[in-house]
């Protein structure tokens, strides 16, 4: 990804500053998906057509590592190894969703294609964290 597109997404061409607004978006979708999977896992879960106890255990999980995420997006300075270690969640995440979809879950379409939209959301969180990583060992 080149200097000027993540400049434009991110209107800034600081690239710490692009990094830490990547992650605090990855941290905000993380931990709202999560509290809203959470909160009302039931009616959610009967909407995508998945189990409410683990559209609840999953949102769970999803706040926590939301909550991480917006705490390692507010140093000034995040420690590479733990944006790699979101990277590195970010890049297992949509092949792990794709593969419930595929061989595990029964969703219902509105489940399905919300299943496809999360894994390319997260894949791009991944692109973009990786790029601005990258640009911030450049600097």
């Amino acid at each position: 990804m080149s200097q000027a597109l993540l400049a434009g997404i991110s209107r800034t061409t600081e690239p710490r500053t692009m990094l830490r607004r990547f992650l605090a978006l990855d941290a905000a979708v993380t931990g709202a998906n999560g509290l809203a999977y959470a909160a009302a896992s039931g009616p959610t879960g009967r909407f995508l057509g998945v189990d409410d106890v683990l559209l609840l255990g999953v949102g769970v999980f999803l706040a926590v590592l939301g909550g991480a995420i917006g705490v390692l997006a507010a140093r000034p300075h995040p420690p590479v190894p733990l944006v790699k270690a979101v990277i590195a969640a970010n890049i297992v995440w949509p092949p792990l969703s794709l593969a419930a979809l595929a061989l595990w879950l029964e969703p219902t379409p509105a489940g399905a294609v919300w299943t496809v939209l999360q894994a390319v959301t997260v894949a791009g969180f991944a692109a973009l964290q990786w790029s601005a990583l990258k640009a911030t060992a450049r600097a």
